[in-house]
């Protein structure tokens, strides 16, 4: 039982108890009453009055514990550049991450994370990756520039490492990150396609070997390794954090090539986009593969119009076969299979990600307006990047010159072949 009202007991002396209440007791349980009934604690006992003002002062802020983050511990490889130090950064941020091991072979600039400077190649990975709930696998490397072979050993060499090293560590979940091109540009591609659908690319594109050789990687582990969840992540065109890439170098170049009956629906995504969709697959908000992009598609002319850069239309057979003549004599670094991805659709709906929540924050419109700005100044010419000298030239001879040129090119060394077969 509850103490009487401080002011009641102050009042009385033994010599006032009795029996029959007085009319000052009457008087003062008046005044009680219309106070109010006193807050209830736990038992059914009665709150004295004026305490819960005590209860609802806030506790200093130095003295007030700190709530434990009960989060995932996540490694993310490749974390010093591009995607996977803007997603470190983000992580590191989050309030609903634990921590976050970053993992290169240089050290970045995130100084919430803590380094582990290494090759992902190294099976020391396992050891570095002990206590871990969930990796993300960003250390890829798809620069046109670089050695195809080269390349393809890093990536695939790379991503069997993280897969074999997760589980060994204890890890239960891995997150890999693809690109929408996995779908192949076809013409009878849905649009939009579903995560879902097949892949049907190839590997004639820059990098989408390696890819699609990571793709079966994620659909082998699980079966490998029982208990390890591997989600596949798939960005439609992938703009901002330093992307480089032949569909990128489209819009460098002084003419948009344009295939004559092709049908290219355009749809890009920016990299704040993919980082929020690679958080949303750390946090198991998310099941599946999931495929990610702005909301919708642009149409060429689109294109052309928010662009202002005008087109330049080939009939097919030459388009293609001058890209794989300058691929093969190494004027280029794209070879003809990336032409495809400019001329047929491969937009992706994104659904499973938007039935949980996840929303871009990028239209279409807005990324090809960030990549214009990113890509001013520079000159592209059938994916070569000119230097400032070949800038200089191709400003001179037109806009169209150097592309001519280029496909001139190729049809000269065409006919020096011949006559050689001839001779």
């Amino acid at each position: 039982m509850s103490s009487p009202d401080p002011q009641v007991r102050a009042a009385r002396n033994p010599a006032d108890l009795s029996s029959e209440p007085t009319a000052a007791d009457a008087d003062r349980r008046q005044v009680t009453e219309t106070s109010g009934p006193a807050d209830p604690l736990p038992g059914g006992r009665k709150q004295p009055a004026g305490a819960f003002e005590a209860a609802d002062t806030p506790e200093p802020a130095a003295e007030r514990p700190a709530r434990p983050v009960r989060g995932p511990v996540v490694a993310v490889t490749g974390a010093a550049g591009g995607v996977g130090a803007l997603l470190t950064e983000r992580l590191a941020a989050s309030e609903e991450i634990k921590r976050v091991i970053a993992i290169d072979e240089r050290r970045g600039e995130c100084e919430g994370a803590e380094w582990q400077i290494l090759d992902v190649r190294d099976p020391a990975l396992a050891e570095k990756l002990r206590g871990v709930d969930v990796v993300v696998h960003l250390a890829l490397d798809l620069d046109l520039e670089s050695d195809p072979a080269a390349r393809t050993a890093f990536n695939v060499r790379g991503t069997q490492t993280v897969l074999t090293a997760a589980p060994a560590a204890g890890v239960h979940r891995v997150v890999l990150c693809t690109s929408a091109m996995v779908y192949g540009a076809l013409p009878d591609n849905e649009l939009p396609l579903s995560e879902d659908a097949e892949l049907r690319a190839t590997a004639e594109a820059t990098g989408v070997g390696d890819l699609l050789e990571i793709e079966r990687l994620a659909k082998r582990a699980p079966r490998t390794h029982p208990g390890l969840n591997v989600t596949v992540v798939r960005p439609a065109v992938l703009v901002g954090g330093g992307a480089d890439t032949a569909l990128t170098r489209y819009f460098e170049s002084p003419r948009l090539l344009v295939v004559a009956d092709s049908r290219p629906a355009w749809q890009f995504c920016h990299v704040e986009d993919l980082c929020a969709a690679l958080e949303y697959a750390v946090l198991e908000r998310v099941e599946g593969d999931l495929a990610v992009g702005c909301d919708g598609w642009l149409e060429q002319e689109q294109v052309e119009e928010l662009s202002g850069i005008r087109r330049m239309e080939l009939p097919s057979a030459v388009a293609l076969g001058a890209a794989a003549r300058l691929h093969r004599i190494g004027l280029t670094p794209s070879p003809a299979g990336d032409l495809a991805y400019t001329m047929y659709p491969w937009v992706v709906s994104g659904s499973r990600l938007h039935h949980a929540g996840w929303r871009p924050k990028w239209t279409n419109e807005e990324v090809l307006g960030e990549l214009l700005e990113e890509v001013a100044g520079r000159h592209t010419v059938a994916g070569r990047r000119l230097g400032r000298k070949d800038a200089t030239v191709a400003g001179a001879a037109g806009a169209a010159g150097a592309t001519v040129a280029l496909l001139g090119t190729a049809a000269i060394v065409r006919r020096a072949r011949k006559a050689r077969r001839r001779i």
